[in-house]
């Protein structure tokens, strides 16, 4: 068994440490622990219950569930929605009309669910297989042996100061070491980046790129309400060189899914994707659904939709990457819950015969490469690839393309690029500013009162998890050359460019707002936003995202 990497803390050992219980460490741990009961395997979640940061639309696909857990229906899975019927609208500002609805977009046989829910029941099958699953402990920390393998983590220390001190109430963070580490985190884990850039995983794929979804929770009047029905849109709000869309979907109980995708290589510094989510609200065709309504939660997140081609090398010394941590969303479905459960269950048969023939720390667990190569989910991104670059000439080229390549079912011979989104911003002075409706309070609202649904939380006086890699690129960069876009793409007031002496400016973080979407991380210009984990089970407290 290894030492402990510092003298303070303590350590524990197990046979797999998964960091995320989202839907594909979950799935990872159920199907390891169905494989080999004798299996050591523990969960690490960051947010204060298993569910408390995860959001999704969802439509959910039942493929991956249906071979993890065959009999799922009879344990009570919180799948109540069957999909009845899809519509997709092209909006413009005042009307629109109906589009064919894309095959991928064909949601019979799926349900409308909330992901944390079904996670929360995912957790209750894994714990009951022997799970040991850890709630409120964020993995802070990668631990490495001498010739620099994984062979673990460690969560972060509680009770420092903001200044990084010790207070009479510091208790050191745990290590959990591991022949496998499982990483999770979901888009844009905060360990899965340093080990992308460490082991240099990403050299022979294109840049990831990431969308950001705002979504609300309705209730709304029962005679407007249509048990199972979905609707996409594209167009309005949108021009037509920013990739984006909305979804609306009927759950049980007069409730309604509502939410905005804006892709984050959008352009222009003045758009808040957050406002073009309120905005959207008010048109027409969907102002009248939500009239005499109450909105009862609000959430945000960031998505990977660099798709296959952005899918970096899946294995190194010690561990692994699974479900949105690697990339396996299906943006043409709008789906990736059932890529990450498969993704993760993958994982595990691998791991398994992994650990068969080795007991080491920190071996390379090659085979799960190969293995996901091999797998429904590589073919069915394979078959997707160019649908989300066509949008990058483009919401017309983009329409176009996706049928061309939906009827060649991604035969092309070609694969299309993808970019970093931080590159795409143009300049303040090349951008049209953009005015926003003031919210009215019944059916638009401003980020604050939005955070407030959010039940987020973050003890106060600890190191403030939002770093600036040099403080004084903010104000001496971003605000003459971008007008500092952090203001605007951060659906939480977390950034505020504040006036403190004589026109001196400064960037305030406002880091107790912080929903954990990690858009800042992604999109800011300069890269210097570095997002890491605050103290173990703050951030939001979503009940049914």
């Amino acid at each position: 068994m290894p030492e402990s990497i510092r003298s303070d803390r303590e350590n524990m050992e197990y046979d797999v440490v998964i960091v995320g219980a989202g839907p594909s460490g979950l799935a990872c741990a159920i199907r390891l622990k169905q494989i080999n009961p004798d299996i050591n395997v523990c969960i690490l979640e960051k947010g204060s219950e298993v569910g408390a940061h995860l959001l999704s639309g969802a439509v959910f696909e039942t493929r991956a569930l249906d071979e993890l857990i065959p009999d799922w229906k009879e344990k009570g899975a919180p799948l109540n929605t069957p999909a009845t019927k899809d519509k997709f609208l092209f909006l413009t500002k005042s009307g629109g009309f109906a589009l064919p609805t894309p095959p991928q977009m064909h949601n019979k046989g799926n349900y409308i669910i909330s992901l944390g829910m079904l996670a929360r029941w995912l957790a209750e099958q894994a714990e009951g297989l022997g799970v040991e699953i850890f709630p409120g402990f964020a993995a802070a920390e990668v631990l490495y042996n001498e010739s620099g393998a994984v062979i673990g983590v460690a969560t972060g220390d509680m009770g420092l100061d903001e200044h990084g001190n010790k207070t009479e109430a510091f208790e050191p963070g745990m290590e959990l070491h591991a022949r496998q580490t499982v990483f999770a985190e979901g888009c844009r884990g905060s360990l899965a980046k340093t080990l992308i850039k460490k082991f240099n995983l990403d050299e022979n794929s294109d840049p990831q790129t990431y969308g950001i979804g705002i979504k609300e929770l309705w209730e709304i009047d029962p005679a407007k309400h249509d048990t199972g029905a979905t609707l996409h849109t594209v167009g309005w709000p949108m021009d037509s060189k920013t990739y984006g869309g909305s979804w609306l979907y009927h759950l049980e109980d007069n409730m309604v899914s509502i939410g905005f995708v804006i892709g984050l290589d959008y352009q222009n510094p003045f758009l808040s994707p957050f406002d073009e989510m309120q905005r959207f609200k008010l048109h027409p065709k969907i102002k009248p659904l939500l009239e005499g309504g109450r909105r009862v939660a609000y959430g945000a997140r960031a998505l990977v939709e660099g798709g296959f081609q952005s899918i970096p090398k899946l294995t190194f010394p010690g561990g692994i990457l699974i479900g949105d941590t690697a990339g396996f969303l299906n943006v043409p479905k709008i789906k990736g819950n059932h890529t990450a459960m498969k993704s993760g269950m993958v994982a595990a048969e691998s791991i398994n015969t992994h650990l068969q023939n080795t007991q080491d720390f920190g071996s390379e667990c090659a085979a799960y490469q190969s293995n996901m190569e091999n797998s429904w989910v590589w073919s069915e991104l394979k078959k997707v690839r160019n649908i989300r670059p066509g949008f990058h000439k483009g919401l017309w080229f983009g329409l176009l393309n996706a049928a061309f390549e939906t009827l060649t079912q991604g035969r092309a011979p070609w694969t299309l690029k993808n970019h970093a989104d931080h590159t795409q911003l143009k300049k303040a002075a090349q951008s049209i500013q953009i005015v926003y409706p003031k919210p009215d309070g019944e059916i638009t609202f401003d980020k604050l009162t939005s955070v407030q649904l959010s039940n987020t939380n973050h003890a106060e006086n600890q190191p403030c998890h939002l770093q600036l890699k040099d403080p004084s690129i903010p104000v001496s960069v971003n605000v003459p050359e971008y007008a500092e876009p952090a203001q605007r793409y951060c659906p939480a007031g977390v950034y505020e460019i504040v006036n403190i002496d004589a026109g001196q400016l400064k960037l305030q973080i406002n880091s107790q707002n912080c929903v954990h979407c990690k858009t800042c991380d992604i999109k800011d210009p300069s890269q210097n936003i570095n997002w890491v984990v605050p103290q173990g089970g703050d951030g939001p407290n979503y009940p049914n995202m």
